[in-house]
């Protein structure tokens, strides 16, 4: 099968913060952006099979420690170093609420990988959700995708919430490489 229209039903649906940057909680300068270990190599091997996008839950703008504006050009800059490495990103989903606003955007409601899909023509069933969050992974069973749960970010911390609440992600990484070739090896 060609390899762009593989790539073009099939999407890697990124958490951002403790995936692919450090977590430094509410973090929204562009000097504390920082990429974790394996983050490039990884996205290089994913890029070649599948589209990318993110979804982020951002509630540090609901809660008043930086504007949206803030997290455009925050997310901008990261989104200019991977292209700067011939990564594209797709697009860019977050949700800017708190969590008790009940909002239908925030993870792990399956509004934007609805959206995703509908935008895309992206088979979920053939996508992955990688993140460091029990509501992550969630996110993407919601959706109908199989998952990456990382211990990078705040994935260690919540590991046992994982555990306690029954929720088994596809695959559990601590090295987005690792969590990369992991994935290639479920991909057709």
């Amino acid at each position: 099968m060609n390899l762009e229209i593989m790539k073009q039903n099939r999407a890697i649906i990124l958490d951002r913060d403790g995936v692919l940057i450090e977590d430094k909680d509410y973090s929204y300068k562009l000097e504390d952006l920082v990429l974790l270990p394996g983050v490039i190599e990884g996205l290089k091997l994913l890029h070649i099979k599948y589209k990318l996008f993110i979804v982020t839950n951002q509630s540090g703008i609901g809660k008043g420690f930086y504007t949206v504006n803030d997290f455009f050009i925050y997310n901008n800059y990261l989104i200019s170093l991977l292209k700067k490495e011939g990564i594209r990103i797709e697009e860019t989903f977050f949700c800017p609420h708190l969590k008790e606003e009940n909002c239908e955007c925030r993870k792990p409601k399956p509004k934007y990988l609805f959206d995703i899909r509908n935008g895309w023509k992206i088979d979920l069933k053939l996508s992955w959700m990688i993140g460091d969050h029990p509501s992550d992974i969630l996110f993407g069973i919601n959706g109908g995708c199989k998952t990456v749960y990382m211990s990078t970010g705040h994935g260690e911390k919540h590991l046992n919430e994982l555990i306690s609440q029954k929720i088994k992600p596809t695959v559990i990484s601590s090295n987005f490489l690792n969590a990369a070739e992991k994935i290639l090896e479920f991909t057709l």
